[in-house]
């Protein structure tokens, strides 16, 4: 008699019930670190878990006490939603904006290489210049590049229009921890949601907009 491997065996099919059932293990996985958490606070957590497998995330996680409101009301009032990365702004979730908001990634906007060359800088820094005319109490997620990140900061610093919330969630090992320290650090007031250390990335970017654009989770 020969033995089943078990591959590819039984797995759940029902795509409603696959997302209910995530949602639900991801609550009771990270209940302890949920507890206490402002409602809307959690609802991003929740989804910035759902989008990386890491139910151990909050320990990195951290964020000003108006981030969540103000972004969402931004939203609510018809803001942009600012992306460091295509990946980003392809990954909202269009269904889910509350406004039909206009979401812009200005990376392969014209003059932006020149740009990044006379700043020496990379591209990602210098596609961030191409959004001051309409930066004001708009929505940044940033998932990829922490230069953009610096770049941002930098710009506000001296005087750029300021957003009502950015979301500084970029990825990796060059300059990534030291970015999300200098916006949680800052001290022009601005509202934040970051990923402490190297962790981060476009899928955890996007699951904060998706979370911050509907209550519906």
């Amino acid at each position: 008699m020969t033995e089943s491997t078990g591959w590819p065996g039984p797995y759940e099919a029902d795509g409603a019930q696959i997302y209910r059932e995530s949602f639900a293990t991801i609550r009771s996985e990270a209940a302890a670190d949920l507890a206490g958490m402002p409602e809307d606070v959690a609802r991003v957590l929740v989804r910035m878990i759902h989008s990386s497998g890491m139910t151990d995330l909050a320990r990195d996680f951290a964020y000003s006490p108006n981030a969540v409101k103000a972004a969402r009301q931004a939203l609510l009032d018809g803001a942009p939603v600012f992306c460091d990365a295509q990946m980003v702004a392809s990954g909202i979730t269009r269904a889910r904006l509350p406004h039909d908001n206009e979401i812009v990634c200005t990376l392969n906007a014209p003059g932006v290489p020149d740009l990044a060359r006379s700043l020496s800088t990379t591209r990602s820094a210098a596609a961030i210049d191409h959004w001051l005319d309409r930066l004001e109490g708009g929505v940044v997620a940033i998932g990829n590049a922490p230069t953009a990140l610096f770049r941002l900061l930098e710009l506000i610093r001296d005087g750029a229009p300021r957003p009502a919330a950015i979301l500084g969630i970029p990825v990796g090992f060059i300059g990534a921890a030291e970015s999300k320290v200098a916006l949680s650090e800052n001290p022009l007031g601005l509202d934040y949601v970051v990923v402490h250390g190297r962790r981060g990335g476009s899928a955890m970017a996007v699951g904060a907009v998706n979370a911050i654009a509907s209550e519906k989770e």
